[in-house]
């Protein structure tokens, strides 16, 4: 519902506001905050019940400074929120970072506010430590996207114990800080029963959302830092490989075949896994084994997209086919994924070759019907597909909820 009225008539509301407020039965509440005068009163549609906040400023903020004359407005408002029964607060949607950054005392008192009822926290404004360290201590949150740098730890003699999340983003400029601190909480010192500072988001984090990875390493180390969630039904990391500038590609995918097995056989639950958008620069020290790894130790894949390098393709699932190495992998169940994600990966071959890697595509992946890529070279392989299944018929354009296929 959109309400219009005049400043006059909304400082009459204020003057003759019953108890409870004007609307106390509200509990879903969208905030879209403008320059318009209205926004001193709009503490007038603040429920004393309120269950969920959706907070949003005006796409016009992106690229200008907030005008100075809505600063003193807002200070006051959003310290009188109400906290009691809140449920859930979503605030911006991860842009305006630095527009967000004003309100931190703000938002931090008013997190500081927050009870057992708090569920789910998606903001970009950065809270101060001891807000932090209150959000990590509520029992019962499950849903957290995270956007800015963790406490300073030790931050308090109180110890970080996660609370049983479901789902964790770490947002853009997040996971350097992060990623670090998790690992140290897993390795530090666990209770005589074995419990440790994650114990609880280890056994109900199913989503895992990285969305950008600037300034880590991700080799060995970054998965590493990962391979403790091991209920993990979906692990996006939504990098692309360009240098520092983006003025040229790069390709920063380091994770070798041994490390992307010890990945999978970790994460044997995974439906979705996105390990970065594969580049054009065919230098990943991955090859189609790692395929075959997931594909037997993650029965449960449904949509994929890593990096794998190309150069040798042929010849690689020759090895797959022929090396006595593989032959206990390849005779074990594998998964029903239909379609791969291959983005900007090329593939330059002859008829020959290309004949040999939908067969090796087909027995490593035995339900695959698609791979979705820029390169011309992955459309033919594509047709070869259904003459290996038996169709008789070219494949169409997947359509599918996969986010792997529908990124490129």
């Amino acid at each position: 519902m959109e309400l219009w009225v005049l400043l006059e008539t909304l400082n009459k509301l204020r003057l003759n506001s019953p108890p409870g407020g004007w609307f106390p039965a509200l509990q879903d509440l969208y905030w879209y905050i403008t320059e318009s005068d209205n926004s001193s009163c709009t503490d007038l549609f603040f429920p004393p019940h309120l269950k969920k906040i959706s907070i949003r400023m005006t796409p016009a903020w992106d690229h200008i400074p907030i005008p100075p004359g809505i600063l003193p407005i807002l200070t006051p408002i959003i310290l009188t929120l109400p906290t009691s029964g809140l449920e859930q607060m979503s605030v911006g949607d991860g842009h305006q970072t630095m527009a967000w950054a004003h309100f931190k005392d703000e938002f931090s008192s008013v997190i500081l506010r927050c009870g057992l009822s708090f569920r789910e926290y998606d903001s970009p404004v950065p809270l101060s430590d001891a807000a932090l360290h209150h959000l990590i201590h509520l029992p019962h949150l499950h849903t957290w996207r995270i956007h800015g740098p963790p406490p300073t730890y030790p931050a308090s003699s109180l110890p970080l114990v996660f609370p049983p999340l479901r789902e964790l983003t770490l947002g853009k400029g997040a996971a350097r800080g992060w990623l670090p601190l998790l690992r140290r909480l897993e390795e530090g010192t666990a209770t005589p029963q074995g419990v440790t500072p994650l114990s609880k988001a280890k056994e109900f984090l199913q989503v895992l959302n990285v969305e950008d990875v600037s300034g880590i390493n991700t080799g060995a180390c970054f998965v590493s830092k990962i391979q403790c969630f091991r209920n993990l039904v979906d692990l996006n990391a939504e990098f692309y490989c360009y240098d520092s500038e983006r003025r040229r590609r790069q390709c920063i995918f380091e994770l070798n075949n041994d490390n992307v097995t010890e990945l999978a056989m970790a994460l044997t639950q995974l439906e979705f896994l996105l390990l970065g958008h594969a580049c054009s620069q065919n230098t990943c020290l991955t090859t189609v084994a790692c395929l075959l790894s997931i594909s037997v130790h993650c029965n449960k894949m449904e949509e994929l997209e890593i990096h794998f390098n190309t150069t040798n393709i042929v010849n690689d699932f020759k090895s797959i086919l022929e090396d006595p190495k593989f032959q206990q992998l390849r005779s074990l169940p594998r998964c029903s994924l239909t379609c791969l994600g291959v983005n900007r990966m090329p593939l330059d071959l002859d008829e020959s070759g290309f004949d040999i890697v939908a067969k090796g595509m087909n027995d490593i992946f035995p339900s695959l019907v698609h791979c979705n890529g820029r390169r011309e070279g992955w459309g033919r392989l594509t047709r070869k597909f259904a003459n290996i299944q038996g169709t008789g018929k070219e494949p169409t354009m997947v359509v599918s909820s996969s986010r792997s296929c529908e990124s490129i």
